[in-house]
């Protein structure tokens, strides 16, 4: 009885052995298939290194076009990243900063509006700069050569309101060379003072040089001397609301990348 025990045990280890060598070899094939599922799926971060995130970035009117492709190039170099951005008058963006809106990420088109929202940002960083041109229609029907032809009260001339940025820098360049102009129209952003020429509603306007060449199928741009010119900031920083702040501080960093300056000033912005 006892020999036929230990038969029947030593029957049992050789075939659990036969059972286990399979299958170790099966652990080793599951291990590699582990590794490339691992390979395929989406991963924490992107290929710089930036946290993968849904982001809502609020940028200047003045942004719009050059946003749009940075925004696409960016999520190309950052898989996983989705950027979306809200564009207004910055001094919209900076009420709806205050009055907590969900976004992540603040671009404005002055340093003062940003300068009111330290308690609301991270530490801001000027990722470009602009300058001011006067916009009229295609061909320039009026014959507008410079700043003091927009003080002829017989021209209709459209202006930012002077709480928007590109108001506030269009009164400064007036006011310096003691131009009095009486707009027909005071807009919200200066993408609304080019649509006003565009559309012939005005003759002239005061707009962002790289606003003027984003329709130079429908006006053209009358350059402004720079001594008496104004030179348009941009910041950028991060929100101290945000749900992702390290995917938003990264965007924001990248903004200052030579990637990002390429595009930029591809668009006509200045080095910051």
């Amino acid at each position: 009885m006892s020999l036929l025990i230990t038969r029947r045990r030593a029957a049992a280890a050789v075939l659990t052995t036969a059972l286990l060598v399979p299958l170790a070899a099966c652990g080793n094939d599951d291990s590699g298939a582990d590794k490339d599922s691992a390979a395929g799926a989406k991963p924490s971060n992107s290929a710089s290194g930036a946290p993968k995130a849904d982001l809502t970035v609020l940028a200047a009117a003045s942004l719009t076009d050059v946003f749009k492709e940075a925004g696409a190039a960016y999520e190309k170099e950052n898989p996983g990243t989705k950027v979306t951005f809200s564009f207004a008058g910055s001094q919209e963006l900076a009420a709806q900063v205050k009055q907590g809106a969900p976004a992540d990420a603040l671009v404005t088109a002055d340093t003062k509006t940003m300068d009111g929202l330290t308690g609301e940002t991270g530490t801001p960083t000027v990722i470009a700069k602009n300058r001011l041109v006067i916009a009229v229609g295609e061909g320039n029907p009026e014959k507008v050569e410079n700043l003091k032809d927009l003080s002829d009260t017989e021209l209709k001339v459209v202006l930012a309101a002077p709480e928007v940025p590109v108001g506030r820098y269009s009164k400064q360049i007036l006011d310096a060379q003691k131009i009095e102009v009486k707009p027909v129209s005071q807009e919200p952003n200066v993408r609304a003072v080019l649509s006003k020429v565009e559309l012939g509603e005005a003759d002239a306007g005061l707009v962002y040089k790289t606003d003027a060449e984003t329709a130079t199928d429908k006006v053209d741009a009358i350059d402004i001397p720079d001594a008496e010119n104004a030179v348009a900031s941009y910041p950028a920083a991060s929100l101290k609301a945000s749900k992702h702040s390290e995917a938003a501080a990264a965007f924001v960093a990248w903004l200052s990348t030579p990637a990002a300056q390429k595009i930029l000033q591809g668009a006509g912005f200045q080095q910051p």
